[in-house]
């Protein structure tokens, strides 16, 4: 009975999965826009737009730096290990949880994980590591490795209504495959690594996005119940697929269709 029903979630996923070239993800007027906003990204000014909303809430980088016991000669590498254990806060955090801390600390009403302030806040200080390699550290502590195995059970579980996980359309075997007009990625491809370009450019939503805030849409497209921004299943997730990305190079903003 198991191997049956492995054998009809593998067909149903296959099923709505088009074995076609690369060519048909995006259309000639799609591409051509593309290599337009590779030129000029709009999120560049989301990231302008961070950097004046973190030096006013945040100290600007030395503010940042401060908070996480850091030399702002060293934020750069250090932000390229994000999400982290972050003692002062006792959990493994990312940016935006930090930034929230460091707003609260600073007399600020934190701004939510999803408003449009923090996705610009979170993608300037991501920006600062650009050209960074990711470095985060599965292995420091007790409660990264504790973040670790939450983050693979939550990509490797079905849930949903379609009995789906994020592992059904980012495994090995349909890596490449075109789902909905777009090739289904490797997370961790060394020159487009999820975890490295993200915050991004949506060219399909005009607007920036973060990682966590990709993995909301993709679990509301499987059917899946959505996990909240900022929770530790959500964190997790992060830590196990920014693992994937070790050693790729930090670009933000990225660009995606």
């Amino acid at each position: 009975m198991k191997n049956l029903l492995t054998i009809t979630l593998s067909t149903a996923l296959l099923a709505s999965v088009t074995f076609a070239g690369e060519q048909f993800a995006m259309s000639d007027k799609d591409r051509a826009l593309y290599a337009e906003l590779l030129e000029a990204n709009p999120a560049d000014i989301n990231v302008e737009t961070g950097s004046g909303l973190v030096e006013e809430n945040c100290g600007g980088d030395a503010g940042l730096a401060k908070f996480l016991g850091v030399s702002e000669d060293n934020l750069p590498k250090y932000i390229a290990g994000f999400p982290r254990y972050i003692k002062k806060l006792d959990m493994v955090a990312g940016l935006g949880q930090v930034m929230q801390a460091i707003m609260h600390d600073n007399g600020h009403k934190p701004f939510a994980l999803k408003s449009k302030e923090m996705f610009d806040m979170i993608a300037y200080a991501k920006s600062l590591a650009n050209d960074e390699a990711i470095n985060i550290d599965v292995n420091a502590n007790p409660q990264m490795k504790a973040a670790y195995a939450l983050g693979k059970e939550v990509f490797e579980t079905k849930r949903g209504g379609r009995g789906l996980a994020c592992l059904s359309c980012h495994s090995q075997d349909v890596i490449g495959t075109v789902l909905r007009t777009q090739p289904l990625p490797e997370l961790g491809h060394p020159g487009n690594a999820a975890a490295a370009t993200w915050p991004a450019y949506r060219m399909t939503k005009s607007s920036l996005r973060t990682l966590q805030r990709r993995f909301q849409g993709c679990m509301q497209n499987a059917l899946l119940a959505v996990i909240p921004l900022g929770s530790p299943e959500m964190v997790a997730l992060e830590v196990y697929i920014t693992d994937k990305a070790k050693g790729a190079k930090v670009a933000i903003p990225g660009l995606k269709r």
